[in-house]
């Protein structure tokens, strides 16, 4: 899912008007590209940050709840197994073995209600903007929230790419 040359030309375009959107509400790219940046200095994953709020020079992003090591395994384990796919849409359940599948919904419990917010630390800037874990949550589908992705997973390329995309 990371790779951002492997995604198909719908997907490319839908990350390029997300990304574009949300840039606007907190100030411009750059201030969205520090953030990142301010995120992956925090090792082994942002989320496992103990005091759920890591700013940057001019934006700040906060959630409601610490995310264990144990749920960041799940979660890379099941976004290394759709690592080669071509878009966004991918069920995150689509798994055979029934051990896995329990231990996939009990980290879709656990992170499910999580809220991130982003805001500008000057309000001029703008409103910021707020996002989930997970876009849908179905009996059988869950589809992962490609801007938590792009935030917590992928790299900063990838964002920089999904910003200078243009259909052609």
């Amino acid at each position: 899912m990371c790779n951002y040359n492997k995604q198909n030309d719908d997907t490319k375009e839908l990350l390029n008007l997300l990304i574009k959107k949300i840039t606007d509400s907190v100030g411009g790219a750059n201030f969205l590209l520090g953030l990142i940046e301010e995120m992956k200095k925090h090792k082994p994953n942002a989320l496992m940050y103990k005091h759920t709020q890591i700013e940057s020079e001019h934006l700040s992003i906060s959630w409601n709840k610490i995310v264990f090591k144990d749920k960041v395994d799940v979660l890379e384990e099941v976004l290394h197994s759709h690592k080669s796919s071509e878009g966004i849409e991918f069920n995150i359940l689509d798994n055979e073995n029934s051990k896995k599948r329990k231990k996939i919904l009990n980290m879709v419990k656990a992170l499910a209600p999580i809220t991130f917010v982003v805001k500008p630390k000057d309000e001029q800037n703008g409103g910021g903007f707020d996002f989930k874990v997970f876009d849908s949550i179905e009996d059988d589908f869950v589809k992962i929230n490609p801007l938590f992705m792009a935030m917590f997973f992928c790299s900063i390329d990838f964002t920089k790419k999904a910003l200078k995309y243009n259909p052609q």
